[in-house]
């Protein structure tokens, strides 16, 4: 499932420059993408503070608290998967510069920016009972679709993540 495409499914992509203020929207058409970013490059504490900024956009957004087991389930896979992409950058890619999340009505997506050159993939074959190495799996496994993307000529990635808004 893993793909390196420009725009993946969710059709999220990049925020245009302007985005929220109705710059670069054509006429008539409602903004519906909210996106929250946190730098990580000065912080402490990463992947809490990363849970803690995510947690706190899913408040935001109405998805937290949850009202139904459904939506709190919801909520928890955006928070885990949070966790494992900030924790792969941390592990495997020098360490991640930027969180953004960003939200539709339909899709959730999660990006996380490191420097690292490596390409992220779940291990195969996946084995349940060994420690370590269930990142990506997990990731895999709770999103709609994943990928990375890259800017040719520079470095590093955006790793990104979808999963279904709670009906």
């Amino acid at each position: 499932m893993s793909t390196t495409r420009q725009h993946p499914p969710g059709g999220l992509g990049r925020e245009p420059e302007g985005a929220g203020d109705g710059v670069g929207v054509p006429s008539g058409e409602p903004v519906e993408r909210q996106w929250r970013t946190l730098p990580l490059r000065q912080v402490s504490g990463i992947v809490p503070a990363a849970r803690d900024f995510a947690r706190q956009a899913l408040h935001e957004w109405g998805w937290l608290p949850a009202s139904t087991a459904d939506r709190r389930a919801a909520a928890e896979d955006v928070l885990l998967v949070v966790s494992e992409l900030v924790t792969n950058a941390c592990l495997h890619a020098e360490g991640p510069e930027e969180l953004r999340i960003a939200c539709t009505s339909k899709v959730l997506r999660v990006e996380v920016l490191d420097g690292g050159a490596g390409q992220p993939a779940p291990r195969t074959p996946h084995r349940a009972g060994r420690p370590g190495g269930h990142g990506m799996f997990i990731v895999q496994r709770l999103c709609l679709d994943w990928g990375v993307l890259r800017v040719p000529g520079e470095p590093g990635k955006t790793v990104w993540a979808e999963l279904a808004a709670p009906a």
